[in-house]
């Protein structure tokens, strides 16, 4: 029987799919769901998370995100973006926000809290990234004003791990809208792409 896994966004979702989510085979989340809360249930085996800037820096000082029920219930941490990647690519912050305690990387940090609460931590590689950014059409030239989403991370991950071949996977709750650098036209390209090949569906 062909295993059912969920790739669940934080945008608007239509319909409660909360029952089919936390009853199927797998379940992908990414950094705090918002608009699908009280939509998709809350079981999570994967939370990807965007281990640079100031939104991580916001998650890591509430002690509510720690305590959510998705964090609680993820079997595994994926941080999507490699120290590396972070100090050669993403925006650093100016003085006076270095003085208030913002960085770009937030790995180590991450890896200490959500490991302190027995989380299992996974750093994706350089070359995933590079990898990642060429699937997308990024040039070289644009890698330090446009980049990937932990979304498009999550699904490209999923779509590449042979453990996941064969599954039934369905991607919900993306508006393929957000942070202005992230590359959102080229992402919800990519995704119709491997709609097409039936690689994965999209529950609009």
């Amino acid at each position: 029987m062909t295993k059912k896994m969920y790739i669940v966004g934080n945008g608007p979702i239509k319909e409660d799919l909360s029952a089919d989510i936390d009853g199927s085979d797998f379940v992908v989340r990414f950094n705090e769901p918002k608009s699908s809360i009280g939509m998709s249930g809350t079981k999570t085996d994967i939370l990807f998370m965007c281990n640079a800037g100031k939104p991580m820096q916001r998650r890591l000082t509430d002690p509510h995100f720690i305590e959510s029920p998705i964090v609680r219930a993820a079997s595994q941490i994926v941080l999507a973006y490699h120290p590396f990647i972070i100090d050669r690519y993403f925006p650093k912050p100016n003085i006076l926000s270095r003085i208030k305690g913002r960085r770009s990387d937030w790995t180590m940090a991450t890896i200490r809290s959500l490991g302190g609460v027995g989380k299992t931590n996974i750093v994706l590689p350089e070359q995933f990234y590079l990898d990642g950014c060429r699937e997308l059409g990024l040039p070289e030239s644009k890698m330090g004003e446009v980049f990937p989403s932990t979304g498009f991370f999550g699904i490209y991950y999923i779509l590449n791990h042979p453990d996941y071949a064969g599954w039934d996977i369905s991607v919900c709750g993306f508006s393929w809208q957000g942070w202005k650098r992230h590359a959102w036209a080229n992402e919800q390209e990519w995704v119709r792409n491997k709609v097409d090949r039936k690689l994965l569906s999209v529950i609009d």
